[in-house]
């Protein structure tokens, strides 16, 4: 087992006071929801990544990104560790399941009023232990 932690990225797109969230398919958080976003590639900067994801798993292009918090997310159960990189973007395409491999459904949601469960790192975004707090 991989002991390094890794580096995650975590694309917030916000529109009318709803963020952009997807439910998660495959072995790492199946059944959660979540931003768009991803593993950091060697050589790629987190804006690229976080645009990069977006139009991978979402189909859309993000412009205007920037720094929002960082999480720190321990997998306890799987013993993965990752640093996410919270980005925020606004794009004005509209989303679609772009991989469906990754992608179980997406949809806009009220910061208030986010479907459940949640994946270990926007759950931690949201509950504010994140650097710095939201």
């Amino acid at each position: 087992m991989n002991q390094t932690p890794q580096v995650g990225i975590g694309m917030i797109i916000a529109k009318d006071d709803k963020v952009l969230l997807m439910k998660r398919k495959g072995p790492h958080g199946e059944g959660t929801w979540s931003t768009p976003g991803g593993h950091l590639d060697f050589g790629e900067t987190p804006e690229e990544c976080g645009a990069r994801e977006a139009k991978e798993e979402v189909g859309i292009e993000v412009v205007d990104i920037h720094f929002r918090a960082i999480t720190n997310d321990v997998f306890a159960e799987t013993g993965r560790h990752y640093i996410t990189i919270w980005l925020e973007g606004e794009s004005d395409d509209e989303p679609t399941i772009a991989a469906e491999k990754e992608v179980e459904e997406i949809g806009w949601f009220a910061w208030d009023s986010l479907p459940q469960p949640l994946f270990l790192p926007m759950e931690h975004l949201v509950k504010e232990n994140s650097y710095p707090p939201r």
